[in-house]
């Protein structure tokens, strides 16, 4: 096993960042965090790089926080970017949890960084901080409302029990179910059909659906109208709309 506690490699388009502790569950520390950072900087950065996949090795996610490495004073959070330097400002680009085994605290929370969830059959998900008096800070308390319904957030979150891919499919957390050891291939094959598409219109999706609910609902529309006119009055757009009248495949510029 590389010795490297987190490991990113590219498949065409598509950046896989593992973090890479088989042996603590994947557990976060700051040697984690700084990397998951430097990583998803990259793939924001590069613009061969058009999506990205987040999983862990050995068939877990993550435990979550390295509470050894705690004691020693670290932290696996990173000043005004959160956990791992994506729970409070996540990378442009889509980015996908692929998850096998246990996403657990601050490993879940890592989960719900990410915009879309591959899951294998057998991973459970939980937020248990509330079972050490301890709140699930790094995002799960705030994020996890959107993303199921509040009954269901509010279950994992009070009672700090875990549920399965089956029922977090079933809530809308999960969006593809997969047998045990396929989540990171999966993740792959729907990271590269998003990627296959204009990256310009990509990015301002993501954008409008991350920003609006903080929008005023009187400057919603202009808002959204910023975001949007300079996607059509690209360069991609004309080819885009040119590729499919001569029935060939689009070469995105990205401007």
């Amino acid at each position: 096993m590389d010795e490297r506690k987190v490991l990113v490699e590219r498949r065409g388009a598509v950046q896989v960042i593992t973090i890479n502790r088989p042996s603590a569950r994947n557990a976060l520390d700051a040697e984690v965090a700084t990397a998951v950072a430097a990583a998803v900087d990259e793939l924001d950065a590069d613009d061969q790089l058009r999506a990205g996949v987040l999983t862990g090795s050995g068939g877990t996610f993550s435990a979550g926080m390295d509470l050894k490495a705690f004691l020693r004073g670290e932290s696996p959070s990173l000043p005004g970017r959160g956990l791992c330097g994506i729970t409070r400002t996540p990378p442009r680009k889509p980015l996908i949890a692929a998850v096998e085994g246990w996403a657990l605290a601050g490993g879940f929370e890592l989960v719900l960084a990410c915009d879309l969830v591959v899951a294998g059959r057998t991973a459970r998900f939980g937020v248990p901080e509330v079972k050490r008096s301890l709140v699930a800070a790094g995002g799960a308390a705030l994020l996890l409302p959107q993303r199921v319904p509040r009954a269901v957030a509010l279950e994992l979150l009070l009672t700090g029990e875990p549920i399965g891919a089956e029922r977090a499919a079933a809530a809308g957390l999960v969006n593809r179910l997969v047998d045990e050891g396929d989540a990171v291939d999966a993740a792959v094959e729907l990271a590269g059909t998003i990627a296959a598409n204009g990256p310009l219109a990509v990015a301002a999706t993501k954008r409008i659906v991350q920003e609006a609910p903080g929008w005023a609902p009187e400057e919603a529309w202009a808002r959204h109208d910023e975001v949007t006119a300079p996607v059509f009055t690209s360069e991609d757009a004309r080819e885009g709309s040119t590729a499919f009248a001569e029935r060939r495949e689009p070469v995105w510029r990205g401007r």
